[in-house]
């Protein structure tokens, strides 16, 4: 995939995280309604949980029957992603164990941007033997050493490993400094998607 640089005009604001603590899933439910985001990624001291929104409700792999996915829980968490291909959420923990949050997101027209310019890449996913589970998930494993998670799509089949047909985007904007040099500032997730697959 060739890398180019292209205009992707872009905002960051923080976001409240008022009520966290009372139920950390509801927060983040309230978010997707807010913002329009569609993807979950969250990473635990325990592991990986995904989720989508699914008819206005955040669906996440922990809810499936299979024990692939560690609970969503807010004492284990260490950050959450809530995106899609128009804004990030980004949640974390610092080391005190207070709650963060912002919002990078596209800039409307009358806004002035805090990034002009931007690369997307994608990253290809674990995943070459495909076995579907409820609400839309696919159980994707990978390699002897047993590599799995439970992904928000339904994917079908078994894949060579130099094919792995899942990729996550990622948008990383860049800026020049006061010497002219341009460097990554900031990335955000964009999409969850199948590729390669006919």
């Amino acid at each position: 995939m060739k890398r180019e640089i292209k205009l992707y005009p872009a905002v960051v604001a923080p976001v409240a995280t008022d009520g966290i603590n009372n139920d950390i899933k509801k927060w983040l439910q309230r978010q997707t309604t807010q913002y329009g985001l569609k993807w979950l990624l969250a990473h635990a001291d325990d592991g990986v949980i995904w989720g989508t929104v699914d008819q206005g409700e955040l669906v996440t792999s922990d809810t499936i029957p299979l024990e692939v996915s560690p609970p969503l829980r807010r004492e284990t968490l260490q950050q959450v992603r809530l995106f899609a291909p128009h804004a990030e959420l980004l949640l974390w923990r610092d080391g005190d164990d207070q709650w963060h949050a912002r919002l990078i997101r596209e800039a409307k027209e009358e806004e002035t941007p805090v990034w002009r310019e931007a690369i997307d890449e994608y990253q290809i996913l674990w995943g070459t033997h495909a076995e579907p589970l409820s609400n839309g998930f696919t159980l994707m494993t990978d390699g002897l050493q047993g590599l799995r998670h439970a992904v928000p799509l339904e994917v079908k089949g078994k894949f060579k490993e130099e094919s792995r047909p899942l990729r996550l985007w990622v948008r990383h904007y860049i800026k020049e400094d006061e010497g002219g040099f341009a460097r990554i500032v900031a990335s955000r997730l964009l999409d969850l998607r199948m590729e390669g697959v006919k």
